[in-house]
């Protein structure tokens, strides 16, 4: 069955959703896009979400040709005429049709898309199991150069790190910032537990926030857990009792192993489970 994508204003099948070779967003990765989950129907965290769409588009000056609430009913839109309940849903917003050189005044209007389909990041044996993850060479790009928290088209720094993870035989990373300290895995935020605390690194680490970081955060916290935002070194992902991922499609799972060096008892730690299965409770209410 064709998938309906929305692609400037109005819903289209799949293989008629096609952009000119003269965007930006292609040409150059110049755009702003935002990955989103459905359960059941209803679109998880969907305001805000779009509240990060937009301020990414406002950081790079790119005014996108319709207001937040338009885009949250088109969102859903995506999902319901598609008949999906549960769902990855990917909002991509370019530059627009220009020309082959830069300059971003050529393109008169942007270009929007939303696709709604299925997903499924890791196999469920890894959620059972738990990750084995490494640290690679390439750094995140410092917060001077392109600001993390701008979730931009240009993706090839994630992309260059994982394909370091794939030659070393794993599918997720843990990044580090020129000053060698944790930011974050290419596609996910990190996490690591030592004595009952939970610590992950602050945004100026360098770091995308993450809105299922934060709701991890916050579930952490509604238990009584204690959770602290500071610097992290690789040291201190190799002693903790417990290390974990969250993402839109991740959502949260285990990490068993880093660089080698087997974390706690080498299967997903208590407290992991125990946010893994309210993050769980939460998305399915």
């Amino acid at each position: 069955m064709s998938l309906k994508i929305y692609l400037d204003g109005k819903f289209v099948p799949e293989e008629d959703a096609s952009v000119s070779v003269f965007d930006h967003g292609y040409l150059y990765g110049d755009g702003v896009f935002e990955g989103i989950r459905a359960y059941s129907g209803k679109v998880f965290k969907l305001d805000e979400h779009v509240r990060r769409l937009y301020d990414s588009a406002r950081a790079i000056m790119l005014e996108i040709p319709m207001p937040p609430q338009e885009m949250a009913a088109k969102i859903n839109e995506a999902v319901n005429i598609n008949g999906l309940t549960d769902a990855y849903i990917r909002v991509v917003v370019s530059r627009g049709k220009g020309d082959l050189g830069l300059d971003p005044r050529k393109c008169p209007r942007p270009t929007v898309v939303i696709i709604a389909a299925s997903i499924q990041l890791y196999p469920q044996e890894l959620y059972d199991k738990g990750l084995e993850v490494v640290s690679v060479p390439t750094n995140r790009i410092p917060n001077e150069c392109l600001n993390p928290r701008i979730k931009s088209l240009n993706y090839l720094n994630n992309i260059l790190a994982k394909i370091e993870g794939i030659n070393a035989g794993v599918i997720e990373v843990v990044m580090l910032n020129r000053n060698g300290y944790v930011a974050e895995c290419s596609g996910d935020n990190i996490f690591c537990i030592r004595d009952g605390v939970i610590r992950t690194p602050p945004v100026e680490a360098g770091i995308l926030l993450g809105i299922t970081r934060g709701t991890v955060i916050d579930l952490a916290r509604s238990k009584g857990l204690q959770v602290i935002e500071t610097n992290l070194n690789r040291f201190d992902l190799y002693v903790s009792d417990e290390v974990f991922l969250t993402g839109t499609a991740a959502e949260v799972i285990g990490v068993v192993k880093v660089d080698g060096r087997a974390i706690g008892s080498g299967k997903p730690g208590e407290i992991t489970r125990t946010l893994k299965a309210a993050f769980e409770e939460l998305v399915r209410s």
